[in-house]
C-alpha cells in the first residue's frame, strides 16, 4: 500500500506517506501525513490529488478554537467550517487501524465510481 514514506522536518515535524499508485484508479495519487504528539495528540491529514482537484480530510486530536479536542475535518476539503466533534481510541495502533480502514473505504469508492 505505501509507495515511500519519508520524514518531513520542514514546518511541523510529520511522516509523510505516498500512498502505491497500483491501489488507486489511474487519474488519483494519494499521500498519508501523520503527526504524533508525546500527550497522544495527533493528525492524520489523507489527500488525494486528481486531474483537476483534490480530496482532503484530517482525523485531529489536539486543543483548538474550533471544537473538541477530537475532531474531524470531512471531505473534499477537509476544511475548518464544517468540523465536527469526535471521539477517538486510546490506543495509537487503534486509531492507525481506523485511519486506514477509511482510507480502504475511500478507495472502495474510487474503484466504484470508475
Amino acid at each position: 500500500m505505501v509507495e515511500s514514506a519519508a520524514i518531513i522536518e520542514e514546518g511541523k515535524l510529520h511522516l509523510r506517506v505516498a500512498l502505491a499508485e497500483a491501489y488507486y484508479p489511474d487519474t488519483v495519487s494519494a499521500r498519508l501525513e501523520i503527526r504524533w504528539y508525546r500527550n497522544d495528540d495527533f493528525n492524520f491529514h489523507y489527500q488525494e490529488e486528481h486531474q483537476d482537484s483534490s480530496w482532503a480530510c484530517r482525523w485531529d486530536r489536539h486543543p483548538n478554537a474550533h471544537n473538541s479536542r477530537g475532531h474531524f475535518h470531512p471531505p473534499p476539503a477537509a476544511s475548518r467550517t464544517d468540523t465536527t466533534d469526535a471521539t477517538w481510541p486510546d490506543d495509537h495502533r487503534d486509531v492507525c487501524r481506523l485511519v486506514l480502514d477509511d482510507i480502504e473505504d475511500r478507495i472502495e469508492t474510487l474503484w466504484e465510481q470508475q
